[in-house]
């Protein structure tokens, strides 16, 4: 088999099982691939086809990085932005805490731990809540909708 076809199936592997994981990472491994590829079509030798693969891969990766350090918040606000159950409808079940707002609350037909903040900590059971973010495996939940605020 050729080489230049070998760079090209592994960059297309690569990217491949990028769209799978959503990190960039193995995107820019894949371009390091198919600029090897690219490299042995003009007729390089087999360390320049590797020099070159690694140069590329090495600089998206460092691309990557600081483009992912740069648009990261905390974990939590990563969390709380990026939470795609944000504003729908918790029912509150019932009270584990109710002095500290924890409570079990009704979602897509199961239980949940909750915290309730602000105003909604002093709700009555039955009553619909929002929910406003999470920490860990616990919903935050609130009286009004995150769009009504």
């Amino acid at each position: 088999m050729e080489l230049w076809l070998i760079w090209l199936i592994l960059g297309f592997v690569l990217v491949t099982i990028e769209l799978a994981t959503g990190t960039f990472y193995l995107l820019v491994l894949g371009l390091g691939a198919f600029a090897g590829a690219l490299a042995t079509w003009a007729g390089a030798n087999v360390l320049v086809q590797a020099v070159v693969a690694a140069i590329v891969s090495l600089l998206g990766a460092w691309a990557v990085h600081h483009w992912h350090a740069r648009n990261r918040g905390t974990p939590a606000e990563a969390m709380a932005s990026n939470f795609l159950d944000r504003g729908q409808p918790v029912v509150l079940e019932s009270w584990v805490d109710e002095r500290h707002g924890l409570a079990r609350v009704k979602y897509r037909g199961t239980s949940w731990d909750a915290r309730l903040v602000g105003p909604a900590a002093q709700t009555a059971l039955g009553t619909t809540l929002y929910i406003e973010g999470q920490e860990g495996s616990l919903l935050l939940a609130g009286a009004l909708p995150p769009a009504a605020r």
